[in-house]
């Protein structure tokens, strides 16, 4: 029997494989990088958070601001640096979980699915007793792994670092910035698993989502306050502000479940086109 012909019959129920399974092996291969990601980004957030008080009392960021046009400090949230929170919010969030966080997930969803077409792996995986929707979907809730982990050690490493300088970030709000943010890097993980199965090669497919990735937030950054602000509405970055939760408070719930919908929408849609397409 063909691969085509069997994943057709699983996809019917005729195979009783468990995308637990494909969950669990692709979980594990996560591990390694996801205690890099987990080390690095600790690190980062520490220095952020040790340096912050000093960068704000000695008003290092006043001159940038000035200097800077009103898109160049959206961009890199220059207008909330008054403030510890601020700060980290600005530096630190924006460039790990905004940008870095969100390409990760987003390159290695993509590469998951299209380096397994490219290399012939996936047609090994497909000969066993699993449908591509349960392929599909496993590869991609593994990419929990890294998000849960590293929504779980951060904040403790950012509120740990806060209380010791004597600043502490509110916990609350800490709390709410991971929380919002996993809708946000599903969402990204969605845009590159349907990257993935479009593309269908893996270094391809994945620099294509890093390209959106950047794109998006360039996007969203240079047509704030411009007759044009309206174009940011496709960018993922307009409904999710740690800066904003950080700073003000205020929690975008409303565009953390808009991300939720549109990343379900995105899986749906990658799950159609893998099981039609010829592997």
């Amino acid at each position: 029997m063909s691969t085509q012909t069997g994943t057709e019959a699983a996809d019917r129920g005729g195979h009783t494989g468990s995308m637990l399974d494909v969950i669990r092996f692709e979980g594990v291969r996560r591990l390694r990088i996801t205690g890099v990601l987990a080390v690095i980004f600790a690190l980062f957030g520490g220095m952020f958070v040790a340096l912050a008080p000093d960068l704000v009392s000695t008003g290092a960021y006043d001159d940038i601001i000035e200097a800077m046009p009103p898109a160049m400090n959206a961009l890199m949230g220059f207008e909330n640096f008054n403030s510890i929170e601020g700060v980290v919010g600005g530096e630190f969030y924006t460039f790990t979980w905004v940008v870095g966080l969100g390409a990760y997930l987003a390159y290695s969803a993509a590469g998951s699915v299209a380096g397994d077409i490219k290399n012939d792996r996936m047609d090994t995986l497909m000969a066993a007793p699993i449908s591509r929707t349960k392929v599909l979907l496993g590869k991609y809730f593994s990419l929990l792994v890294p998000i849960v982990v590293l929504n779980v050690v951060i904040p403790l490493v950012m509120y740990g670092g806060s209380v010791l300088i004597d600043e502490p970030i509110a916990l609350a709000d800490l709390a709410a910035l991971h929380a919002l943010s996993i809708p946000y890097l599903l969402c990204w993980a969605a845009v590159g698993l349907l990257l993935g199965v479009v593309v269908g090669r893996g270094r391809t497919a994945g620099r294509a989502a890093l390209g959106v990735v950047i794109a998006a937030w360039l996007l969203e950054s240079f047509v704030v306050e411009t007759d044009v602000e309206w174009l940011g509405n496709v960018s993922p970055m307009r409904y999710f502000d740690p800066s904003g939760i950080l700073v003000d408070g205020a929690y975008n719930l409303d565009g953390a479940a808009l991300l939720l919908a549109v990343a379900i929408v995105l899986v749906i849609v990658s799950q159609f086109r893998f099981t039609r397409m010829d592997l």
